[in-house]
């Protein structure tokens, strides 16, 4: 009698047990819906698939999904994550190795919400938290562009490198459920129509969030819109500190008018600063592509988004009286750096960029300034015409001391305060990046 009352005691206890692995293993293995089921015919009018490449140009598709001297959308880009690394994978229409198979449904669920067919979950290294926001107008056009106006590349996938059990990918489905929205993007009333066709572009296809948001300790985005502060307040990401795009005087797009936000997306350069780090891969092959209107669009949203006085204390102002030619790194900076940023750190706008008031001087963290110092810029590629003038690599003609010590000067000179740099942080950089490639990723699509 106690061996039965004990044997219904364990079976009512498991009962909730059995109910909710079998709801977990519902939800980690459903497919999210779509408007694009049951499955119908996709139009690949030549229209639409000309509309389709302007959108994966403001997609920046290719950032991710290609390589110097590979095919168009191949993959191969290794990216590293805390876990280890992946490599982005191939987006042609090759049947085998690409996304020749795909429905628009499957399209859909990939790029909206990180579903592969099968149920196989994508990491968010693809930036599906943003791209959920696209139309399903953009979405349809995208995949009649990658089916007929890209070439299919027989090329395999690179594995991850994750180790097991850390590549399950099952756990990215309860990630998606805590940070990953689903809903396309909802035009704000109060609002005129360039500011919600601005914040269309950079909330969704441009996924500038996915660089300039800091993220919390689930690698997730602190905010996906405006209604977070964080939104867009710059962010620390392999190696290079993205800025902010919000009106933030010193760390930010303050002292930046809206034409001079077009100029610089337009031609990689305004009287501020130069492209650089990785957002020269998204000039080169994004933002230059994009309409005029378009561009305009993108600099009334963000001139919109307020700054945090609190963080970044006050504003920027040229100061001549703390240039000390006797401080430790003033010689490398007059010997080194003088000729092309001027000794007075103003630069030769609009091709040497100024570095009195540059936002990497007068930020906290120090990654971006020892970045480019010892690797150098990637080069930029406006028109089709490539830059003559590049930032050179130091790595090699000066010491991780001598990097510490000119940008210790250069962020306390001119008004600058973004603080010392420490020599041990320029090493760290040294170990864990390369010079920057001469042959820049420029995909000429059609």
């Amino acid at each position: 009698m106690n061996n039965r009352r004990f044997a219904r005691t364990v079976g009512w206890l498991a009962l909730p047990c059995v109910i909710a692995a079998g709801l977990m293993a519902w939800y980690v293995t459903r497919q999210p819906a779509t408007p694009f089921e049951p499955a119908q015919a996709a139009s690949f009018d030549p229209a639409l698939v000309s509309r389709g490449e302007y959108v994966a140009r403001l997609s920046d598709c290719v950032a991710c999904h290609s390589l110097p001297d590979k095919a168009p959308f191949a993959g191969g880009l290794e990216m590293a994550t805390p876990l280890g690394a992946i490599h982005a994978t191939n987006i042609t229409p090759d049947p085998t190795h690409g996304i020749g198979t795909y429905s628009l449904a499957d399209f859909d669920r990939a790029v909206r919400h990180g579903v592969a067919p099968g149920g196989r979950r994508l990491y968010p290294a693809m930036p599906y938290p943003s791209y959920a926001k696209l139309s399903d107008d953009d979405i349809q056009a995208m995949y009649a562009f990658f089916m007929k106006g890209v070439q299919p590349a027989n090329q395999p996938n690179i594995p991850s490198d994750i180790p097991w059990p850390l590549n399950m990918r099952w756990p990215i489905a309860l990630w998606n459920g805590l940070f990953a929205p689903t809903a396309t993007y909802a035009a704000n009333p109060n609002q005129d129509a360039l500011w919600n066709r601005g914040a269309y572009i950079v909330q969704g296809p441009g996924h500038c969030g996915s660089c300039h948001t800091p993220r919390g300790l689930a690698f997730n985005e602190k905010a996906l819109d405006d209604s977070g502060k964080p939104f867009l307040a710059g962010a620390l990401l392999d190696g290079w500190y993205a800025p902010s795009l919000r009106q933030d005087p010193n760390s930010g797009l303050g002292r930046w008018s809206e034409p001079e936000i077009v100029q610089f997306l337009k031609t990689g350069r305004n009287q501020h600063a130069v492209v650089y780090g990785s957002m020269t891969e998204a000039f080169n092959n994004s933002t230059q592509f994009m309409a005029d209107d378009d561009l305009a669009a993108i600099a009334r949203y963000l001139k919109s988004l307020p700054g945090d006085p609190q963080r970044d204390g006050t504003p920027w102002q040229y100061v001549t009286a703390d240039a000390r030619p006797d401080a430790p790194g003033a010689h490398t900076y007059a010997t080194r750096c003088a000729s092309c940023h001027g000794a007075d750190g103003k630069g030769q706008p609009e091709w040497m960029p100024p570095l009195a008031g540059a936002t990497s001087a007068l930020v906290k963290e120090t990654a971006s300034a020892i970045n480019i110092t010892l690797n150098g810029a990637q080069r930029v590629v406006a028109a089709g015409v490539p830059d003559a003038y590049r930032m050179p690599a130091f790595r090699e003609q000066l010491s991780d001391q001598e990097i510490a010590d000119v940008l210790t000067y250069v962020r306390g000179t001119w008004g600058n305060q973004g603080g010392a740099v420490d020599a041990k942080a320029v090493g760290k950089l040294r170990g864990h990046t390369d010079p920057a490639s001469s042959s820049p990723i420029i995909l000429h699509m059609r």
